[in-house]
């Protein structure tokens, strides 16, 4: 089995403290480079479970569409700022955050306060400006999630009439990017690859654990048809027709015909129907007159039997 290594060439964190990795896997045989980096990027880019603010509440406010006195962004820059904060909730429950700011302010990510269990990822993401003699009052909610949910506008159920639902986007990774080096040509002719792949997270998680997870969650999916036994199914036998389970009895047959088969081991009716007219010939003296009696008796009921063992 080929061995190959992971190489992190580089990790940088940008003033938004999202986090850049570079790595360097290999060698790899020929196709492989291409199979994990199609693998992972998928899974990197929406597999990854994640945080992201899913509603907000503004004092005095009902909707979307209303403005806030002495404060300079509408209602909509607001939701849009909240939604692009960068969160890392460690809780698998709803967590809410507040924030009540006294003008004049500009209210950033930092001020809003949470529960130990959240963690702001950029604290300097600017949300609101605030002038003089006003205030702004605002409620967070953060969840933890998978890839991307809209909002359900066709949802009745009662809800709080001033929460403003926010489109989430739970995806972690902001962007992945691989290319392929082929490398030294191994023994036999065969030339090895390198996979560089490039990884962009929010800062919410490294770009080292999201290349991890990723890979875990690829190992879970395939662990089963490491496994895989395949059972043969083994076809049922048809139920007998009612015709087939009438007893020998019932047939009328003379005494002779009945003695010979009983000793040949006949019973029933779908005993019979494993006969030709041949094999009943060979039984122990049932000659031809017996034979054409058992025929006979069978097409009365609606059954018949070859001639020979070949035909069919």
């Amino acid at each position: 089995m080929l061995q190959y290594q992971i190489d992190r060439l580089e990790h940088q964190v940008a003033d938004d403290r999202s986090q850049t990795g570079l790595f360097l896997i290999g060698p790899l045989e020929r196709g492989q480079a291409t199979t994990l980096g199609n693998s992972l990027r998928r899974v990197l880019m929406g597999g990854l479970e994640g945080s992201a603010v899913t509603a907000v509440r503004i004092s005095g406010i009902n909707h979307e569409y209303a403005t806030i006195p002495g404060v300079r962004e509408d209602v909509l820059d607001i939701l849009l700022n909240c939604k692009e904060l960068s969160v890392n909730s460690r809780s698998t429950e709803l967590e809410i955050g507040r924030l009540v700011a006294n003008g004049p302010a500009k209210v950033k990510a930092k001020d809003l306060q949470f529960s130990s269990q959240v963690q702001i990822v950029d604290g300097e993401r600017p949300i609101a400006t605030v002038q003089a003699g006003h205030s702004l009052e605002l409620e967070l909610h953060v969840e933890r999630g998978v890839g991307y949910r809209p909002v359900d506008r066709h949802n009745e159920e009662t809800t709080a009439i001033d929460l403003l639902q926010i489109d989430a986007v739970f995806m972690p990774i902001k962007k992945v990017n691989f290319t392929i080096d082929e490398t030294a040509v191994a023994e036999g002719g065969s030339t090895r690859e390198r996979l560089r792949m490039e990884i962009v997270t929010d800062g919410s998680m490294s770009p080292d654990d999201a290349l991890a997870e990723a890979a875990n969650q690829l190992i879970e999916l395939f662990q089963p048809l490491a496994t895989v036994t395949m059972v043969e199914e083994i076809p049922q036998e048809p139920e007998p027709s009612a015709e087939a389970q009438i007893p020998l009895e019932e047939l009328n047959l003379s005494v002779r015909a009945y003695n010979c088969l009983k000793r040949a081991q006949v019973n029933s009716v779908s005993d019979l129907m494993g006969f030709s007219y041949e094999d009943l010939l060979e039984i122990k003296n049932f000659g031809s007159k017996s034979a054409d009696e058992v025929i006979e008796a069978l097409e009365r009921i609606g059954i018949s039997i070859p001639q020979s063992r070949t035909s069919g």
